[in-house]
C-alpha cells in the first residue's frame, strides 16, 4: 500500500489520471508497469489487459442501474466468469451493505455506500493494482474506519493499492510507503512510519 500526499493542487490526481492515460502525460515521460510503457497505451486496455483499476474522487457508478448491475458491467471483458461469481460474493462479504441492497438502484445508496459499490466495481475490474482519489471524501468517521479496513482486506487478497488521500495523517497510518508531492514534483519519499515521524511532514500536513 502506498500513499501520495500533498497540497491541493500539487498534482496527486493528475498523477492517477495519468497512470490511467486518463490524461496525456508530457512528452517523452515513461510510466512503467510490468515492463512496460503506459504512456500512450489504451485506457480500456489499462483495465482489461494490465489489470490497474482506477476509484475516482466523486465515485462515477451508474445511479440508474442496480448495485447488482453495477459489479456485473466492470466485469464486462473478462471471460472467468466462475472467477468473476467469486469475486462478486467476496466484494458482498467485505461490504455487507451492499448485499443487503443487491438489487437496489445505487442512486438510491448512501455516499459511503456508494463509495462501497465503487471500489467494489474496481476490484472485479482489475484485480492488480487499485488507484484511489479520496476515498474517504464525505464519509462519516465510522463508515471512513470500515472502508479502510475492507481496503487492507483488498490489499492481503493481492491487489495493490495507490492512495491519494487529503487526510495526511490518515493515509500515512494506512500505507507502507508515502510520497510528499509539491507542484508534480516528489519531494520527500520513505516508509510511512518515517513521514509521519518527519518534522517538515508534520508541520506542512500534518497539523504541527
Amino acid at each position: 500500500i502506498v500513499c501520495i500526499i500533498g497540497a491541493n493542487g500539487a498534482g496527486k490526481t493528475t498523477t492517477l489520471r495519468a497512470i490511467s492515460q486518463l490524461v496525456k502525460a508530457d512528452a517523452g515521460s515513461e510510466i512503467m508497469y510490468d515492463g512496460k510503457n503506459l504512456v500512450g497505451y489504451p485506457a480500456d486496455k489499462i483495465v482489461s489487459e494490465l489489470g490497474i483499476s482506477h476509484v475516482p474522487e466523486g465515485r462515477h457508478i451508474f445511479g440508474n442501474l442496480t448495485v447488482q448491475e453495477n459489479l456485473t458491467l466492470s466485469a464486462f471483458a473478462r471471460k472467468d466468469r466462475d472467477a468473476v461469481a467469486k469475486d462478486m460474493e467476496w466484494v458482498f462479504s467485505i461490504f455487507p451493505r451492499l448485499k443487503e441492497r443487491q438489487w437496489q438502484k445505487a442512486e438510491t445508496l448512501s455516499g459511503g455506500e456508494q463509495q462501497m459499490l465503487a471500489v467494489g466495481r474496481a476490484f472485479i475490474s482489475g484485480r492488480n493494482i487499485m488507484l484511489l482519489d479520496e476515498p474517504s471524501m464525505g464519509l462519516a468517521p465510522l463508515l471512513m474506519m470500515d472502508m479502510f479496513d475492507a481496503l487492507k482486506k483488498i490489499n492481503e487478497e493481492g491487489t495493490t493499492i495507490l492512495l491519494v488521500e487529503q487526510n495526511a495523517r490518515l493515509a500515512l497510518k494506512f500505507a507502507q510507503r508515502g510520497y510528499v508531492l509539491e507542484s508534480g514534483q516528489i519531494v520527500l519519499e520513505g516508509p510511512s512510519a518515517e513521514l509521519l515521524a518527519n518534522p517538515d511532514v508534520k508541520k506542512a500536513y500534518l497539523g504541527g
